[in-house]
């Protein structure tokens, strides 16, 4: 958990363990230390305990961790885990628990597998973990991303859907523990090949026929997102490092500095006048780059339509920034903008109805008026990755400018797709130094649009791989609904009726 000294044994080092011929073998694996480099679990109590309960419970399991450590070190492994695992869910809803395991903890996870521990654990046939985290914490990740069969973890104890902070019967897996829970899973059988990392684990390694132990090397690299059964597209979360002792610490004493901070440069961005706001977010360390050559405002006496921009998806604030680049507020379309965001918004925005002909002759009308933005991905990608681009908006204009936009944040994700959305702006400009980046594209050639016979998805598809080979992104065929039913659990369909009506432009 807290980096304990590895016993000297006798056991193999996992570089000297065979993967080639392992199809119909068994692995048992610990986690922490072993499929894992890192030998602290902390960041991911510490990831749970931010999601579901804020800063205030981080401030609590930041608070126990120098009483989980004396007892871990000192007293027994077991005790030092059973502080983090009581500060970390006492009270808290199974369910939230579960959506944080399933939606956040991934992310993290897997960017710290250990390289030769996943070569082995990856060859063989059947694949167990045996582990003194949660199972509820770790299930999600190793079943769905690691193609795991067996979970075996600590189990915690609960009433009325909520958990008690303790464990329950045989305790926290840990030393003769994990022993007796393998021999309770496996009976007689003995698994072909065993992992650990430290002197508790010797237990269940000698069930095995054979033992290996993976030594702490902090310095290899974890294995890469393509390398895994199932890359991570989509993840959840606010937090963008993992919160070790000391970036929970800072994330602690900078919330109170940077919620007010983020507060101005909002009232900045939505007060003053759209020509100066590129100045005023650099002066409050809001870093706008802007790249390629934007076209002109349409004049409304020559009687052309306005330009469409069809940007990446990164955050809600992906319009704002563009009006930013343009030195003038440019209306954009959306689906789902809490009323908040729409309140402190310098842009118009107008709420689509989903309904195609509807949607289509509002969006035309806002043409006749001027430029408008829009964001045919329909959600926010955090990954390297661009979803499936709407078609609709080809079949509208052939005045189609793509727009490459990249944001960078070092604390916090500006976006959710489990929590309130309206403090997705917040939560970005309270980064310490946010930035955007704006890449305007050429203007798509008369050839490639609709008016000269291409389809309205070869349209999409094209700017979509077009602004892809700008960002050096992978164009992919998932939707919004893929997203939410990934993070969410649902299809994220807004079902509330809009207090607006579909074609009514708001001030936002």
């Amino acid at each position: 958990l807290l980096e304990p000294n590895m016993a000297i044994t006798t056991f193999p080092t996992v570089e000297n363990c065979a993967s080639i011929g392992r199809e119909k073998h068994t692995v048992v694996a610990d986690m922490d230390g072993t499929l894992l480099r890192g030998r602290s679990s902390f960041p991911y109590f510490a990831l749970i305990a931010f999601e579901v309960g804020g800063i205030l419970r981080l401030l609590f399991l930041l608070s126990a961790s120098p009483i989980a450590g004396i007892l871990y070190y000192f007293v027994s492994e077991s005790a030092g885990i059973q502080v983090l695992i009581f500060s970390t869910f006492c009270g808290m809803k199974i369910s939230d628990i579960e959506s944080v395991a399933r939606a956040v903890l991934p992310k993290f996870y897997a960017t710290d597998l250990h390289p030769e521990s996943w070569r082995v654990f990856s060859a063989c046939g059947k694949r167990c973990v045996l582990t003194a985290n949660p199972r509820i914490m770790v299930e999600a990740f190793l079943k769905d991303f690691l193609g795991t069969d067996l979970v075996l973890g600590t189990e915690i104890g609960t009433y009325k859907g909520r958990a008690t902070g303790l464990v329950l019967k045989p305790g926290v897996l840990v030393g003769n523990d994990k022993a007796g829970a393998l021999r309770k899973a496996f009976g007689e059988t003995q698994p072909e090949i065993g992992l650990g990392d430290r002197h508790t684990d010797i237990p269940f390694m000698e069930l095995c026929q054979e033992g290996y132990i993976v030594p702490p090397k902090p310095e290899v690299e974890a294995i890469t997102n393509d390398k895994l059964p199932k890359p991570i597209v989509f993840h959840d979360g606010r937090l963008v490092q993992k919160p070790t002792p000391l970036m929970a610490l800072l994330i602690i004493l900078w919330i109170p500095i940077g919620f007010p901070l983020a507060c101005l440069r909002i009232a900045a961005g939505s007060l003053l006048p759209m020509q100066l706001v590129y100045y005023a977010f650099w002066a409050l360390g809001v870093r706008v780059t802007v790249k390629g050559n934007p076209p002109p405002p349409v004049k409304k006496s020559s009687g052309e339509s306005g330009v469409l921009f069809i940007c990446s998806h990164r955050t809600l604030l992906d319009p704002i920034f563009l009006s930013t680049a343009l030195g003038r507020p440019i209306p954009a379309v959306t689906y789902s903008v809490s009323r908040l965001s729409e309140i402190i918004s310098p842009i118009k925005t107008v709420r689509l109805s989903r309904d195609r002909a509807t949607d289509a002759s509002m969006i035309k009308k806002l043409l006749e008026e001027g430029d408008l933005a829009i964001c045919p991905e329909g959600t926010t990608c955090r990954e390297p990755f661009l979803l499936r681009f709407s078609a609709m908006f080809a079949e509208l204009t052939d005045h189609l400018v793509p727009v490459a936009m990249v944001n960078r944040m070092s604390m916090f994700h500006g976006t959710t797709a489990r929590g309130w959305k309206g403090m997705d702006p917040f939560y970005f400009f309270m980064n310490p130094s946010p930035a955007y980046e704006v890449n305007f594209l050429n203007k798509l050639p008369l050839e490639l649009t609709c008016s000269s016979g291409k389809s309205s998805h070869e349209v999409a598809n094209y700017i979509q791989r077009v602004i892809a080979a700008t960002l050096s992104y992978e164009c992919t065929s998932f939707t919004r609904k893929d997203k939410y039913r990934a993070l969410a659990g649902n299809d994220g369909t807004v079902t509330e009726k809009p207090r607006l009506k579909a074609n009514k432009v708001m001030g936002c």
